[in-house]
Parts: structure tokens; sequence; C-alpha cells
């Protein structure tokens, strides 16, 4: 079945809303520094992204810290959040 075509113009804005839900986190000096740097290095990869292989590593660096028993609750929520609008959008392209 092939893909999708994605208009990208529509989907750097979305990149940018989660980019920005990202900084939210990374700017939290309660959230462990493993946690951050995961964080950091999955935002790095939603704004370079040109295909949707880029979303579901995202996804998974932040799934892999989203268990750790040090990161606080508030936290653990925005990144069950950023998890689900990354899962959003990479559903878009089929």
């Amino acid at each position: 079945m092939p893909k999708k075509k994605v208009d990208w113009q529509k989907v750097k804005v979305d990149i940018e809303a989660i980019a920005e839900l990202m900084g939210v986190v990374l700017e939290d000096n309660a959230v462990p520094r493993n946690i951050r740097s995961a964080v950091a290095e999955a935002q790095k990869v939603i704004l370079s992204a040109t295909e949707d292989v880029a979303f579901s590593r995202a996804i998974y660096l932040l799934d892999d810290v989203s268990n750790d028993i040090n990161l606080p609750t508030h936290s653990r929520t925005d990144l069950w959040t950023i998890i689900s609008e990354l899962e959003a959008l990479k559903e878009k392209f089929g």
C-alpha cells in the first residue's frame, strides 16, 4: 500500500508545537539529566525529520525514559502527552 502524500509545511507546524512541549521538560530542573538528555535527542530527531521513521525513533527514546523511577510525576505526564502527539503525527503518514 503506498504511503499518503504529506504536506510537510503542516507537519513542520505540528513538529514545532511538539518540540515546544519538549522544551518545557528540558527546562525543568527537577527532571534528571539522563532524561533531559533523551528528550533533547528526541527533539533533535523530530526537528530534523524528513520521513516518518524519525517519529518512531523519538517515540522509542521517550518511551524508554518515561518509566524511569526518578522521573517526577508531572514530567511523566508531559512525556506521555508528547508521545501521544508524536503517535498521532505518525498516523498521518499512514
